[in-house]
């Protein structure tokens, strides 16, 4: 049997047909176009799984269910995404509407704990508390305890990216000052590069953006390895920044692994080794066992993965 994972984001709709191993068969991606009124989106949706089934070559009758990746606030139970900011969504039954298109079993994540879930399931499996954290556009995650998807007691839980390390800080969209998002997102270390090249037009940090177009995440990573002192000096930072955050999950929930993902996490110990440091040092815990702290291995895959085994995953409690 087959299940169907769809990783629903603001600029792309990413599904894939999985099967009970957490392996992709076929995969394929649109555009969102997350202006759209939501039933239009789940109708692409519904229609992107029938296109799957059909590369695929397997019936419709062999997709067991579908679970999909939601960023918000979502109410698993019901299938409705209560708020998305993202997607303009407000009590949208996605799950309800999508069985009028394709008559299946469909379960509702949220995106970050979707994608949790598929690094827990391939990569920790059988630890008994996983944290993964995902650097992009902002800063997500989920946390896994006992195999289960952490979400509190009203289906939000684990907004890591909005608990704050600097008090007074960065401006962040959730309305607060200082949150880890607006320190420790592919976003913000974009704003931190800025800054830096707006002070040393010397840097080599410039060289890096005209030939990218653009400054990215990657322009101070380019820079500081070409040994920019200025662009090592915003990446040393970042780390710090990264660091800080994880540090405050470790001390909370004394993990067995903490995962990071999102596509920065690609520089892997270059990223990893200065954060694995700080977070050493600072850990509350001296002489317990340490949580380990890894590089994600899924990367793109994770939230399709995650959303497919979390569906297998309700289907059989």
């Amino acid at each position: 049997m087959y299940y169907a994972g769809i990783d629903l984001g603001g600029t792309n709709i990413a599904a894939g047909i999985v099967d009970e191993n957490g392996k992709i068969i076929e995969s394929m991606s649109i555009p969102t176009g997350a202006e759209r009124d939501f039933r239009d989106i789940v109708r692409d949706m519904a229609e992107l799984t029938e296109s799957l089934c059909k590369k695929a070559q397997i019936s419709e009758d062999e997709i067991k269910a579908v679970g999909i990746g939601c960023p918000g606030s979502i109410d698993s139970e019901k299938g409705i995404c209560e708020y998305s900011n993202n997607l303009n969504m407000c009590h949208a039954d996605i799950a309800g509407e999508f069985k009028k298109i394709l008559n299946l079993p469909v379960y509702i994540e949220n995106d970050a704990n979707a994608a949790a879930f598929g690094e827990y399931q391939i990569n920790a499996k059988g630890t008994k508390s996983f944290v993964f954290v995902t650097l992009g556009t902002g800063v997500g995650g989920g946390v896994i305890i006992n195999g289960e998807i952490f979400r509190g007691f009203n289906g939000v839980g684990a907004e890591m990216g909005h608990t704050v390390i600097r008090t007074g800080g960065e401006p962040c969209t959730c309305g607060r000052k200082g949150c880890w998002e607006a320190y420790a997102s592919v976003t913000a270390l974009i704003r931190q590069t800025r800054e830096a090249m707006e002070k040393h037009p010397d840097s080599s940090m410039h060289k890096f953006a005209k030939e990218e177009g653009k400054v990215s995440g990657l322009t101070s990573f380019l820079a500081a390895k070409e040994g920019d002192k200025y662009a090592k000096a915003v990446v040393e930072k970042y780390f710090e920044y990264i660091a800080e955050g994880i540090t405050n999950l470790v001390n909370i929930f004394q993990p067995e692994k903490v995962v990071i993902g999102g596509s920065i996490s690609k520089e892997g110990d270059y990223l990893l080794n200065p954060v694995k440091d700080f977070v050493g040092k600072y850990d509350y815990n001296r002489y317990m066992p340490k949580a380990k702290i890894e590089i994600a291995t899924l990367f793109g895959d994770a939230g399709i993965i995650g959303a497919a085994l979390a569906a297998k995953a309700a289907q059989e409690k």
